[in-house]
């Protein structure tokens, strides 16, 4: 009943529950943190927050050599079925779904979102997962909104909010969105991946702790966390 969260920097995640692996924006190629190449990652679901080129990563790519489902909003599905993935199941924001591993909601995020060929890309989204009795809250790309209380009311173990400022929250804005949220565990990310991101977890970490309950764990890409 563990999950396994793996980290391959950015905002990509691999989350292996008891029944499938879900990766979540696999921007691998061209990412220089990245710690496995994307020839070599298995899934089982892939899902894509916004139509950025540093999100939708190696989605196609990925789908085609293993089959997976691609979960995202209705536009990128559309956009996904012109390149050849047929694989597809499309949600809107305030919409879940339950998968045989459990159900995941889209929820607002403030971002933008054109597809990498200029392609409308629908609005961007964050996803709140449920699974295996454990509430998984990523941000993706975002800005701090006061409707994160409301995400936080269902009860988040995991939050995982980007603090690279510039096209993102930022430390200051990441720290107000844990106040907001009130989960049991955050993990920071989008940063580092380019020196306009650059920014010191640490310093945010024990920011977080000092101000509010929530537990902080500063992951290198390839890190392993069990929930």
């Amino acid at each position: 009943m563990t999950l396994k969260i793996t980290w391959y920097g950015h905002a990509c995640f691999l989350i292996e529950t008891d029944t499938a692996k879900l990766l979540v924006d696999p921007f691998i190629s061209g990412n220089p943190l990245a710690p496995v190449q994307a020839d070599d990652v298995k899934t089982d679901y892939i899902l894509v927050s916004h139509g950025h080129g540093d999100h939708v990563g190696d989605t196609i790519e990925i789908a085609k050599r293993t089959g997976a489902m691609v979960i995202s909003n209705f536009e990128i599905q559309n956009w996904l079925v012109n390149q050849g993935i047929k694989n597809v199941h499309p949600q809107h924001i305030g919409g879940g779904f339950n998968y045989p591993w459990g159900r995941v909601k889209l929820t607002i995020a403030h971002h933008g979102s054109a597809l990498p060929d200029g392609s409308y890309g629908g609005n961007p989204c964050g996803f709140l997962f449920y699974i295996q009795g454990k509430k998984i809250y990523h941000a993706c790309d975002t800005g701090l909104f006061f409707d994160m209380k409301l995400i936080g009311e269902e009860g988040i173990d995991l939050a995982i909010l980007p603090i690279g400022d510039n096209f993102t929250m930022g430390p200051d804005d990441a720290l107000r969105a844990v106040k907001l949220i009130e989960p049991k565990q955050v993990v920071p990310v989008h940063y580092d991946t380019f020196d306009m991101i650059k920014q010191d977890p640490h310093a945010w970490a024990a920011n977080v702790e000092k101000e509010t309950s929530a537990k902080v764990t500063v992951m290198k890409p390839g890190d392993v966390l069990e929930l």
